[in-house]
């Protein structure tokens, strides 16, 4: 029994069979995913909405002694199992730094919760790795040809992976949000200082500069949303503004902080400000995309000799050849 579903298993039929399913999926999902969008933003928009509760209820914790503190578990979901793991092996003291939390929400995962499921999951997902790799290695009875070492070397390798797995997932959120916010940022800039122009405040400008960066990037409206809230429940405003500057980790982003608690401390011109950075992060985002079109032709070289020069020897010589085998 066993060797028939071994054998079953190691059909060649069935892997491409299985290659194309995936395929085709793949394909399905890349297609749909414009159109699954508004999930996604609803999504963050309740997201921030628990995140704004959360930071009242704290800011009236501090204020009244917490009277009312049991309204804000009612709308954050816990996870009992993740929170069961950590409090038992003591995973916040082995696991968490002074960094963990900055990374965390740099990736979009702001709550306890999420922090509880992430050291659960760097807890356990090296034992789950380590059970398929020995399982792949040792039960299916592959890398035969290499030594007892070599073999034990690669499950352990994948138990090293499963370990760093969280961080390589929690690192390419980052990548990703601040890719979508640092393309935006300029143009959020220059509506917030058509808004401060304009003679509006500054959390009405933020406030309208997420209500139109929505759709180009729901990242930085939720980010900009955030801090809006946190001016308005935090005590001290420039905790508010520096929290932005943690939460994106961008350069760019950090400079127009330290200008607003300026303009906040020493009642400096803000509107000039504004527009000197955003002038400056137009002119990172060019010459971005200037590095990017300058390193495209050494790319398209290996493709270009492997793809398009065997096509157009076969077009140009392929008539030539066969008028020469007609003729011997």
């Amino acid at each position: 029994m066993f060797d028939h579903i071994m054998s079953s298993l190691l059909n060649l039929h069935l892997i491409i069979g299985a290659l194309v399913a995936f395929a085709a999926f793949s394909t399905v999902y890349t297609l749909a995913m414009p159109y699954l969008n508004r999930a996604d933003l609803n999504r963050r928009t309740k997201a921030v909405s628990t995140e704004r509760e959360r930071i009242r209820v704290r800011e009236r914790e501090r204020t009244d002694g917490g009277t009312k503190a049991g309204k804000a578990s009612l709308r954050a979901t816990q996870s009992k199992s993740a929170t069961k793991i950590v409090e038992r092996f003591n995973l916040r003291e082995a696991l968490v730094d002074a960094n963990t939390m900055n990374k965390l929400k740099a990736a979009g995962f702001r709550s306890q919760n999420a922090l509880n499921t992430f050291l659960a999951a760097r807890f356990i997902l090296p034992f789950i790795f380590l059970t398929l790799a020995a399982f792949w290695v040792y039960g299916l009875n592959n890398l035969a040809n290499y030594s007892f070492f070599v073999r034990l070397m690669a499950v352990l390798l994948f138990g090293y992976l499963g370990f760093y797995a969280p961080n390589i997932y929690i690192s390419n959120r980052i990548t990703k949000r601040q890719k979508s916010i640092k393309r935006s940022w300029p143009d959020a800039l220059d509506l917030m200082l058509i808004c401060v122009e304009s003679g509006t405040t500054m959390e009405i400008a933020m406030r309208r500069v997420a209500d139109e960066m929505t759709e180009q990037s729901p990242e930085l409206a939720e980010e900009m949303v955030l801090t809006v809230a946190e001016l308005s429940f935090l005590q001290d405003r420039r905790v508010a503004l520096e929290n932005l500057g943690l939460r994106t980790q961008l350069d760019g982003v950090k400079n127009v902080v330290q200008a607003l608690i300026q303009a906040e401390r020493y009642g400096t011109p803000l509107s000039q400000a504004l527009r000197v950075l955003a002038q400056e992060g137009r002119d990172e985002r060019m010459n971005e995309a200037e590095k990017k079109a300058a390193a495209l032709p050494p790319k398209l070289t290996v493709p270009m000799i492997l793809f398009f020069l065997p096509v157009l020897v076969a077009v140009i010589l392929g008539p030539a050849g066969i008028r020469v085998a007609d003729s011997f």
